[in-house]
């Protein structure tokens, strides 16, 4: 029982420290997802290089956890039972992407909101490893990564949105938003038919605040 209070202790300083370094950021507004697309550079994307070990992910916060696990247990509905090398019983989740309830975290994958390996194509091939890590396993900002189920995470693999959309139609300015975003936080580019797809979404106009880095 001791070593389950511990654990839960460990993963919940992690959580607390990654949101309260959220809070401290500075951020950039813009009035409308449509005025943040505007400061997306356009250009071709270029897979070439592309390993995903080139990006450190899923890296240990304590006791068995990691970076992943530390996002599906930030995410639960219902908060879940953690024990002994970050084994998790029980919880509650609700998968955005497809509009899913999960009561089995096994069940669970955490999407990065832009892939990996979009990432790459549209800029991130320039980082350093170091940087490459902390896209990788970044948690202060919550659109980052995102708990859904593996089923609807596989169905969008590395697809952006000219490519994959939720099935969840309530969510999709919400993902749109949530992609524009990262890519103007982490000054990743857009190609043509992103960029289309991305403007084709027509949605009620709400201020979008992004953190720096």
């Amino acid at each position: 029982m001791k070593s389950k209070k511990v654990l839960a202790l460990l993963l919940f300083s992690f959580i607390f420290i990654n949101s309260a370094t959220a809070a401290t950021l500075s951020t950039v507004s813009y009035k409308s997802t449509e005025d943040a697309i505007k400061v997306l550079k356009v250009t071709p994307e270029s897979r070439t290089g592309y390993v995903r070990t080139k990006f450190k992910h899923w890296v240990g916060v304590g006791d068995g956890c990691d970076s992943r696990k530390a996002v599906i247990l930030s995410e639960a509905v219902i908060k879940p039972v953690v024990e002994k090398g970050c084994v998790i019983k029980g919880g509650e989740w609700f998968s955005i992407y497809d509009s899913v309830k999960v009561t089995d975290a096994g069940k669970l994958d955490v999407d990065h909101m832009v892939p990996l390996a979009e990432a790459w194509d549209s800029g991130a091939s320039a980082w350093d490893d170091k940087k490459r890590e902390l896209y990788a396993n970044d948690q202060t900002d919550a659109r980052h990564l995102i708990a859904v189920t593996g089923a609807s995470n596989r169905s969008k693999s590395d697809r952006d949105p000219a490519e994959w959309m939720p099935t969840n139609e309530k969510y999709k300015c919400q993902y749109i938003m949530n992609w524009v975003s990262i890519k103007v936080r982490w000054s990743l580019s857009v190609d043509e038919k992103e960029l289309i797809a991305i403007k084709s979404i027509k949605c009620p106009k709400r201020k979008i605040t992004i953190p720096s880095l």
